[in-house]
C-alpha cells in the first residue's frame, strides 16, 4: 500500500457494488481539526491517543472543534444565494455545478467550481424492491440526503449510481439522493499527480526497506509523488481540507433549499459529516456516520491503531481459511500467518511473474493485495485463490487485487482517488513522521500491534513528510453541542476503521448514538444486516434514533 488512507471505494469493488446492495468503502486514517479564530476561520491544535483505556484522556487532551457563527457572514452571502441550474446527465440523474471560495478566509479572491448530482425522489409505486423494510414507504418528501462514500478521494457522484438503486425504497421515495464530489475529487477540480506509468512505479516501490538504498528509493518515490501534485494542483493544493469540504456542504445545503443537512457518510465520510456537525450543529438533520473515524487521534496513533484493525481482519480471514479444505496456507490460524510471512519474504527477495502486461508482483503490491481483500469477506475466496497461485509462483491474482485497491484501469490509467486521498490527509494532520529515522523508531510498536502489516503501514505514512504545503489541521474532539441525534455505526472487526474509533466518536458527540454491528468487513449499512438496515432506515424516515448501545448481527 503506497499511501496511508482513510476510506475509499476500491476500483473493481466499485463496479461490483453497483450490482449489489453493498457499496464498499475502504477507510483509512487521520483527521484534521480546528477551532475558529477571531475572524471566524477554523484553526487547529492538539493531539490524542488511541488506546481504548485512554479514551477519556484523549478527549480531555485534544482541542474541541468549535462551531462557526450561525449567521452566514456577509462576505459569503453571494455563494449562498446562487441559483444553480440542474440539467439531465448520466444515469437519469440531474447534475449541476456551483462556486465556493478557494479560501474561506478570503472569499472573492478566487473560487473553485464543484460538481453535484442528484437522483430525484421516486414515487413509491416506481421504486424497486428493497433488501430491508422501509419505516414508512411512500410518505412525505423529506428533502435531500447527501451521500459520501469515503476516501478522502471517493467520488460521491459515482457512489450515487449505487445508492440510487440499492438504498431502501422508502429512503429513495422520500429523499432526493445527492452526491457532491468534494473539492479536489472526481468532477470538482480534481487533483492529479502522476501519469499511469509513474504510478505503476510508485505502487511497486518496497515498503519494508532493509538498507539505505531501499530507504532512498522510498523517499525518492514519495518526493516525486509530492512534487507532481504541487506542479499540477497549484494553489488549490493548500485548500483541500476536510474543514473546507464541510463548509462547501453547507453551501450546497442552502442551494438545495434545505434548512438542515441530512447525510449518510461512510468511513472518511464519517469524519466529513462529524466535522460538519461540529461546525454547524444547529443545521444537523438526520446524520448517519458508518465506519466511524476518531478525530481525536494524532496521525501516528491513528496509523498504528489502523494497522491493528487490519491485523484483526487478517485473523478472521486466517481462521476462516484454516477451516476450509484446500486452504493454501495451512490448517491452523498460526500456520496461515506464518506462511503469509514466508510468502511475502520470498516476493521481497524475488518478485513473482504475472500474466498479461509484464508487470512483476513486488512485495508492496502483494501486501496491498492482501489488505484489499480485508475490506469485505466476499473478497476472501479471491484472496485464497490468489495466495494459492502465488505459492505456485504466479503473482497475477495478488497484482489484480492490488490494482483494484488503487483503482488502476485496464489501460494503465489511475483515477484521481489516491491523489486526492494523500492531498487531504496531508492537510488535515501534521505528518506522522519527519523522516526515515522517525519511522525506524516507530516500527517495533507498529509490529507489536500488527505483526503482518505494521512495518508496511509505518513506512507508508512517510509520504506527508515531503508534502509541499503545511498541514492546516490537527487532532481534536467533536462535541456538536445542541445537534439532533447522530447515529454512529461501528463494526467489531472492521479492518480500516477499528471499532474503538466508533466508540470514541459516539462518546465525543453530545447527541451520538452508537449502533454496533458484530461482524466482518468495512462499514455495515446496506451490506450484511437487516437489523442495521432497519435501524438506519427508521432513523432516516421517521427520525427514530436507535437506543444507545444497540447491537446487531447479520
Amino acid at each position: 500500500m503506497r499511501t496511508f488512507e482513510r476510506a475509499r471505494v476500491p476500483g473493481r469493488a466499485r463496479a461490483r457494488a453497483r450490482g449489489s446492495a453493498a457499496a464498499l468503502v475502504v477507510a483509512g486514517l487521520l483527521a484534521g481539526g480546528c477551532s475558529p479564530d477571531p475572524s471566524g476561520a477554523p484553526t487547529a491544535s492538539a493531539s490524542g491517543s488511541a488506546a481504548p483505556a485512554d479514551r477519556a484522556a484523549v478527549a480531555g487532551a485534544a482541542t474541541p472543534l468549535e462551531p462557526l457563527p450561525a449567521a452566514v457572514p456577509a462576505a459569503l452571502a453571494p455563494y449562498y444565494a446562487q441559483r444553480p441550474a440542474w440539467q439531465p446527465c448520466d444515469s437519469g440523474f440531474e447534475c449541476t455545478t456551483f462556486r465556493v471560495p478557494l479560501d474561506y478566509d478570503r472569499p472573492g479572491e478566487g473560487d473553485l467550481t464543484l460538481a453535484a448530482a442528484r437522483a430525484a425522489a421516486e414515487p413509491s409505486g416506481s421504486a424497486s424492491a428493497s433488501p430491508a423494510p422501509s419505516a414508512s414507504p411512500g410518505g412525505t418528501r423529506l428533502g435531500s440526503l447527501l451521500l459520501n462514500p469515503g476516501g478522502p478521494g471517493g467520488s460521491a457522484i459515482e457512489y450515487l449510481e449505487t445508492a440510487a438503486r440499492t438504498y431502501d425504497r422508502g429512503v429513495r421515495a422520500q429523499y432526493d439522493l445527492v452526491g457532491l464530489d468534494p473539492r479536489g475529487v472526481g468532477r470538482s477540480n480534481p487533483v492529479s499527480c502522476l501519469s499511469g506509468d509513474r504510478m505503476d512505479a510508485y505502487t511497486a516501490v518496497g515498503l519494508t526497506p532493509g538498507d539505505q538504498p531501499g530507504i532512498d528509493a522510498l523517499i525518492a518515490a514519495d518526493r516525486e509523488f509530492a512534487e507532481g501534485c504541487r506542479k499540477q494542483a497549484g494553489a488549490a493544493l493548500g485548500h483541500l481540507s476536510t474543514v473546507e469540504a464541510a463548509r462547501d456542504m453547507d453551501v450546497l445545503r442552502a442551494l438545495l433549499g434545505d434548512e438542515k443537512l441530512n447525510y449518510v457518510g461512510k468511513s472518511y465520510g464519517t469524519f466529513l459529516g462529524a466535522t460538519y456537525a461540529g461546525l454547524f450543529p444547529s443545521r444537523v438533520g438526520r446524520l448517519v456516520l458508518d465506519g466511524a473515524m476518531d478525530p481525536a487521534l494524532d496521525s501516528v496513533t491513528g496509523n498504528r491503531t489502523q494497522a491493528g484493525g487490519f491485523e484483526t481482519a487478517w485473523a478472521a480471514f486466517a481462521q476462516d481459511c484454516a477451516r476450509r479444505e484446500g486452504c493454501p496456507l495451512g490448517r491452523t490460524e498460526q500456520q496461515v500467518g506464518e506462511r503469509l510471512t514466508a510468502l511475502l519474504a520470498g516476493v521481497r527477495a524475488a518478485p513473482l511473474p504475472t500474466t498479461g502486461g509484464g508487470r512483476p508482483l513486488t512485495e508492496s503490491q502483494a501486501t496491498t493485495g492482501v489488505i484489499q481483500a480485508m475490506y469485505a469477506d466476499f473478497l476472501w475466496p479471491e484472496l485464497r485463490t490468489a495466495l494459492a497461485d502465488a505459492e505456485a509462483g504466479d503473482g497475477t491474482g495478488l497484482l489484480r487485487l492490488s490494482d483494484d485497491y488503487y483503482g488502476r484501469e485496464a489501460d494503465g490509467s489511475y483515477p484521481n482517488l489516491m491523489f486526492a486521498n494523500t492531498a487531504v490527509n496531508c492537510l488535515d494532520l501534521p505528518a506522522p513522521f519527519g523522516g526515515p529515522e522517525d519511522v525506524q523508531r516507530a516500527v517495533p510498536e507498529f509490529e507489536r500491534v500488527s505483526p503482518h502489516f505494521g512495518r508496511d503501514m509505518a513506512w507508508m505514512a512517510l509520504t506527508c513528510a515531503y508534502w509541499p504545503v503545511r498541514a492546516t489541521g490537527a487532532a481534536h474532539t467533536i462535541r456538536a453541542a445542541g445537534a439532533a441525534p447522530i447515529v454512529v455505526i461501528g463494526t467489531t472487526r472492521d479492518p480500516a476503521t477499528p471499532y474503538a474509533w466508533a466508540q470514541s466518536l459516539a462518546g465525543q458527540l453530545e447527541s451520538g448514538r452508537l449502533l454496533t454491528f458484530d461482524g466482518d468487513g468495512h462499514t455495515a449499512y446496506g451490506r450484511h444486516s437487516a437489523c442495521v438496515d432497519g435501524a438506519v432506515n427508521r432513523f432516516l424516515l421517521a427520525g427514530e434514533a436507535p437506543e444507545q448501545g444497540k447491537r446487531c448481527e447479520r
